[in-house]
C-alpha cells in the first residue's frame, strides 16, 4: 500500500524511460562486436556470457546485459575473453555506451507525458541509470529535452556507486533534502528494486517494459505497474482511496 508521504519519485532508464529492446540490442551487438575484435563467433560468445541470447535476441533477467554497470560488464567479458581481453576494455564498453544511447535510443511512448503529470502533481523527480553519464547525456539527448524534468540525475560514474547498492538512491534523497523513505523508485530490473530497498526507500515501483517479467520483480517490489504510463492513475487511486 502506497504510504501518503512519498514526495520524490526516481526514475530507472533502461527499460523504464527508454524502450529497453530498441535501445540496448544494437549497443550490445556493437559493444561485442568491438570487445571482440570483430570476430562473430567471439562476439556471440560474449553476448551469451552476458545473458543476450544472439539468435533470439531475447535477454536473461539479472544478466549483465540486462542491467550492470560498466564495470560489471566489463568484468562479465573479461571473464569469457580471458587472455583474449583487449588492453582497453574498459573504454570500449564506455564509447559504445555513449556512441550507442547517441545512435539508438528509443523513448517509451507516453513517458515524457507521465512524467510531466507526476511533477504537476507535485512530486519532485529523479534518473538513476547503471548506464555512464556520457550515455545518458548521449541517449536523452536524441530524445528532445526529457533531462529538463529531473531534478537529479546520476549514472555508474557519478561517484556515488552503481545498482544494486545503495549510494544512487541515498544521493538523490540527500539531494531533495528528505529521508529515504520519503522516495519512491520505479525500474524494470531486480537491481533497481533492490537499491532502493537497500537506500531505505518508502515505495518500490516495477515496471514491465524491460527484460524482466511480473514473477522475476513482485518478490522484490511494492507494486508491478505494465509501465511508467499507469503512474499516475496508481497515485490517484491509491490516494483517493
Amino acid at each position: 500500500m502506497l504510504k501518503p508521504d512519498i514526495t520524490c519519485l526516481l526514475f530507472d532508464k533502461d527499460g523504464t524511460i527508454l524502450d529497453f529492446y530498441k535501445t540496448w540490442i544494437p549497443i550490445n551487438r556493437d559493444m561485442a562486436s568491438d570487445a571482440a575484435g570483430g570476430d562473430s563467433d567471439l562476439m556471440n560468445q560474449l553476448l551469451r556470457a552476458g545473458g543476450h541470447d544472439p539468435e533470439t535476441d531475447v535477454i536473461a533477467p539479472g544478466s549483465a546485459l540486462a542491467g550492470a554497470s560498466m564495470h560489471g560488464i566489463v568484468d562479465c567479458f573479461a571473464l569469457s575473453l580471458g587472455p583474449r581481453t583487449p588492453s582497453d576494455l574498459k573504454d570500449i564498453i564506455a564509447r559504445n555506451f555513449a556512441e550507442g544511447g547517441r545512435k539508438y535510443a528509443s523513448l517509451i511512448d507516453g513517458a515524457v507525458e507521465s512524467i510531466e503529470t507526476l511533477r504537476a502533481s507535485g512530486f519532485r523527480v529523479g534518473l538513476a541509470t547503471n548506464d555512464t553519464l556520457d550515455g545518458l547525456r548521449a541517449s536523452l539527448a536524441r530524445c528532445g529535452d526529457i533531462l529538463r524534468h529531473f531534478e537529479f540525475y546520476a549514472a555508474c560514474d557519478s561517484g556515488h556507486g552503481s545498482k544494486p547498492d545503495p549510494g544512487l538512491g541515498l544521493a538523490f534523497a540527500n539531494e531533495m533534502a528528505v529521508e529515504p523513505a520519503r522516495c519512491g523508485m520505479i525500474g524494470d530490473s531486480i537491481h533497481d528494486l533492490e537499491m532502493a530497498r537497500r537506500a531505505g526507500f518508502g515505495l518500490r515501483v516495477g515496471v514491465l517494459t524491460g527484460p524482466s517479467r511480473r514473477p522475476d520483480l513482485e518478490p522484490h517490489a511494492d507494486v508491478v505497474l505494465e509501465s511508467i504510463c499507469e503512474l499516475p492513475d496508481f497515485f490517484c487511486l491509491q490516494t483517493a482511496s
